[in-house]
């Protein structure tokens, strides 16, 4: 044994006691050890009580959580789970004891003055444990059982969040000097719960409020703003769950808006002011300043992340990604196949996602220029429905449709594909940042139309009437953010007219009517928009 393990195991057996406060306190230092980079530190400071205080075991798993879903290493994952499952044993010792069918607000109701502070804190903590574990779960177990186990522990994670709600709302509840810790708890998973349930469908949200559950979008910002702005242990985790979804959710759906970016950056800049080399913080300021197009501000805080710590590596690979965007959308293809061909060697995530990329790029390169390392796009993309995998039984479905799209080159000798890393940078609605700057748009008009010449004079071939339709329907996306309005038009409306002569990428028809009818809705031709709206979803 290490002399480090010796003396973690040494402090344990030698620590005194420690009181709720105490414990809120010294895991709110690991906090601010972890924000400051220094990972290991704030572990070794949470691990010597980890098998006894409930905080200091749930911010433990907490953090080794993080760390396995950035790295997607089976044996991580794999001890995470088991680090979250001893501290939700931990929190149990400090539960109240309940009967099957009691909830924490009838055993309020009859017995008055039934629960302990540290009682009602073991219950957020509880809580968060089961839905963490549920997580777990998801990302590891394809089958069928298990998933109905992660189902459970969501369910009753939702339960006692709605329960210790509304107990706190009611005059049975009495204030302790902890509180602010207990409410940030409950913030973070009302509003955890309520964020992500409403960006479920309608028919299916409609089943899981009939189950119990709430998906109020509005009702969860608001919860996870009151967490994020107060001071407490959960006010980081409320934050980058804001974050995400106003940087990463609202962008790929195409749902957000100035006032969102405006509201990320007031909740990142007292961060990025008290942890100005916080790697977390350095990628948020980063996206941030990516979706606002400002490519070089983005670069430069994206490679002050990378730079600011090397001990988890996970955090260079997030910036990698975006760094692999940011010079896609400068047309900077083999700087681009650098840091997605870093991805491929170092990352978990999505291996078939980054090699299609990596095909992709060195596919946008003239034909008779070297490839870097020698590689060959026709090999790397043959290669791409071998990295197939599963998240939650599922493959994401990016990936589903990189692997679709590979599959043209399985031919002896195939056509190439026209503009695949333009195709994908459409999918992750990358258009919307390039509409930022027109330089950027116009470059990328100008390698659609030298793409669309090269399909002119390429004989005959099965999948020529989708790759014209393609080339239209980015050329009609660059023709928006151009304000050439008419032209953009006529783009979409050429789809629409050919669709019957698509055979394999029918998912332009309905995106087409999309892009469509939100230029009909910028026209004020409203009526129009509506109409061809519903078309676009019976396409679907």
């Amino acid at each position: 044994m290490s002399k480090t393990k010796e003396s973690v195991k040494h402090r344990a057996a030698v620590l005194p006691p420690m009181d709720l406060k105490n414990s809120l306190d010294d895991c709110m230092e690991a906090m601010d050890l972890f924000l400051n980079n220094r990972f290991s530190e704030s572990l070794e400071k949470l691990q010597p009580r980890a098998k006894d205080s409930m905080y200091h075991s749930l911010i433990y798993a907490t953090i080794l959580e993080m760390q396995a879903m950035m790295t997607f290493e089976h044996d991580d994952i794999v001890a995470a789970g088991e680090t979250m499952k001893t501290a939700q044993e931990i929190c149990q010792r400090y539960r109240k004891k309940l009967t099957v069918v009691d909830s924490i607000t009838n055993i309020v109701t009859k017995a008055g003055e039934s629960f302990t502070e540290d009682e009602i804190h073991a219950e957020v903590c509880y809580a968060e444990c089961l839905l963490q574990r549920a997580a777990l779960t998801f990302l590891q177990d394809e089958n069928m059982v298990n998933f109905i186990k992660g189902g459970i522990k969501v369910r009753n994670s939702y339960m006692i969040y709605k329960d210790l709600n509304n107990f706190m709302q009611s005059s049975l509840f009495n204030k302790g000097q902890n509180d602010a810790h207990l409410e940030g708890g409950i913030s973070l998973g009302i509003g955890a719960f309520n964020l992500t349930l409403s960006l479920f469908p309608a028919r299916i949200l409609k089943l899981l409020e009939f189950a119990g559950f709430s998906g109020d979008k509005e009702y969860g910002l608001s919860q996870l703003h009151e967490g994020a702005t107060s001071h407490n242990l959960r006010s980081i985790l409320c934050t980058m769950l804001l974050l995400c979804y106003y940087t990463f959710l609202n962008f790929i759906l195409g749902t957000g808006g100035d006032e969102d970016l405006a509201g990320a950056e007031l909740l990142l800049d007292p961060y990025l002011r008290q942890y100005p080399k916080g790697a977390i913080f350095l990628f948020f300021a980063g996206r941030i300043a990516e979706i606002k197009g400002n490519l070089n501000e983005a670069i430069r805080r994206f490679e002050e992340g990378c730079a600011a710590q090397q001990a988890w590596k996970q955090f260079h690979h997030m910036c990698y990604w975006e760094l692999m965007w940011c010079n896609t959308y400068k047309r900077m293809w083999k700087l681009a196949y650098f840091y997605a061909d870093l991805l491929s060697k170092e990352n978990r995530w999505s291996k078939a996602m980054y090699v299609y990329m990596k095909a992709a790029y060195l596919s946008m390169l003239p034909l008779n220029e070297a490839r870097p390392f020698g590689e060959d796009e026709v090999e790397l993309f043959r290669s791409v429905s071998t990295f197939k995998q599963k998240i939650a039984g599922k493959s994401p479905p990016t990936e589903k449709f990189a692997i679709r799209k590979a599959r043209r080159y399985k031919a002896d000798n195939p056509v190439r594909l026209p503009v695949p890393a333009l195709e994908m940078m459409y999918m992750w609605n990358g258009f919307s940042v390039i509409a930022k700057q027109k330089d950027l748009t116009d470059g990328m008009m100008e390698t659609l139309k030298e793409a669309e010449n090269g399909l002119q004079n390429l004989p005959a071939y099965d999948s020529a009437a989708d790759d014209k339709c393609l080339i239209f329907l980015l050329k009609g996306v660059c023709y928006k953010h151009l304000g050439r309005r008419e032209e953009a038009e006529q783009c979409f409306l050429y789809i629409h007219e050919n669709e019957k002569k698509i055979k394999y990428d029918h998912y332009l028809i309905p995106n087409a009517l999309l892009e469509l009818s939100l230029l009909y809705e910028s026209k004020g031709r409203r009526e129009e928009a509506i109409k061809t709206l519903r078309r676009a979803k019976k396409q679907l």
